[in-house]
């Protein structure tokens, strides 16, 4: 099936187009804008934004307030450290903000560690006088809820969502039939995996994305958050089938961490790692994202549990398999669909 595609020439009246600034602080919700067909009205990205390619060039209206280095245990703490403080991950551009004089801002209330918060965006935009700006704020618990999230925008935004959302739903439900139409013993038993250090389950739409993809998740819960487990929960859980996915990070990044979960004296007794059954996924581009590109998260999936099934043509390394059970590092293989 197709990746999600971009719409070229979205039905916006004239009037409202010449008046249409966007700026999107959200990269899913960037992704879906130019989903719809909407990225020459695009004036300006967060920093994390860098999907579809044509919106690199625009400015960053976000920053961090610390560099994302460091090992996951670090990373977890300071992030921890400015939550509970009540402090901001980001910061804005106000002075980029008042000069790019945005008709729409696209921002999010989910996650406090995901984005800039609702919060302050609407009161940096009061601070700057742009009360004339419209703030569009997304916050999907589940799969369905992105596709109202994108039909939602699309009213906003006076084109047609419903076309898009209704495309996407239906390659979802497409691969979730074709599961379901096997002849199959039983369904595999997933974990999905978060972070690494402290060990996080999935949570929001990855289980939703598991069971399309004709799995079942067996501790992550479909609409709750990701939460910190221990390692006892996961050999307790002993899933036939082992997804790391932690988010935010790009597959070569996520590959670094498995240092992380070998070094734990449970991990050889995983039955997932001594079937070879032990898969990293690119979260940061894919599952962590809550835009078109869940539908090519959904194939991922389905290409790792039901390979003989499904092949959804040569790609870009998106997944690998993790093989070999030793004291030396494990063999790391592409995707066998990939070509």
């Amino acid at each position: 099936m197709p990746p999600a595609t971009h719409t070229s020439s979205p039905l916006v009246s004239p009037t409202l187009g010449n008046s249409m600034r966007i700026v999107s602080l959200v990269p899913s919700a960037t992704e879906i804008v130019a989903s719809l067909g909407l990225s020459q009205y695009v004036v300006g990205r967060s920093h994390e934004c860098d999907y579809p390619p044509e919106i690199a060039h625009l400015p960053a209206c976000t920053r961090p307030v610390f560099q994302a280095g460091g090992t996951s245990a670090s990373i977890d703490d300071r992030v921890s450290y400015l939550v509970t403080s009540a402090l901001s991950i980001y910061e804005l551009d106000l002075k980029l903000l008042r000069t790019l004089n945005p008709s729409h801002i696209l921002t999010q209330d989910r996650c406090e560690v995901c984005a800039v918060s609702l919060g302050e965006v609407e009161a940096s935009l009061s601070d700057l006088g742009l009360v004339q700006t419209q703030v569009v704020s997304v916050k999907p618990k589940r799969l369905d809820d992105v596709w109202s999230d994108i039909r939602r925008i699309g009213k906003v935004l006076c084109v047609d969502g419903n076309a898009l959302a209704n495309n996407l739903a239906r390659r979802v439900e497409s691969i979730a039939r074709q599961s379901q139409s096997a002849v199959r013993p039983l369904l595999k038993r997933v974990v999905c995996l978060e972070w690494a250090d402290p060990l996080y389950c999935s949570g929001g739409w990855l289980p939703d994305l598991v069971d399309a993809a004709g799995g079942t998740e067996v501790i992550g819960k479909a609409g709750l958050d990701a939460n910190p487990i221990e390692w006892s929960t996961l050999t307790q859980a002993d899933p036939d089938v082992l997804i790391f996915a932690p988010c935010g990070f790009n597959l070569a990044r996520a590959c670094d961490d498995l240092s992380l979960l070998r070094s734990k004296s449970e991990w050889q007794d995983l039955r997932a790692v001594k079937t070879g059954e032990m898969y990293v996924v690119d979260g940061n581009q894919y599952f962590s994202r809550p835009g078109p590109r869940l539908v090519e998260s959904v194939e991922i999936l389905a290409e790792i549990l039901h390979p003989a099934d499904f092949n959804f043509g040569p790609r870009e390394k998106r997944w690998t398999r993790i093989e070999g059970l030793s004291d030396s590092e494990p063999t790391v293989t592409t995707n066998p669909m990939v070509v």
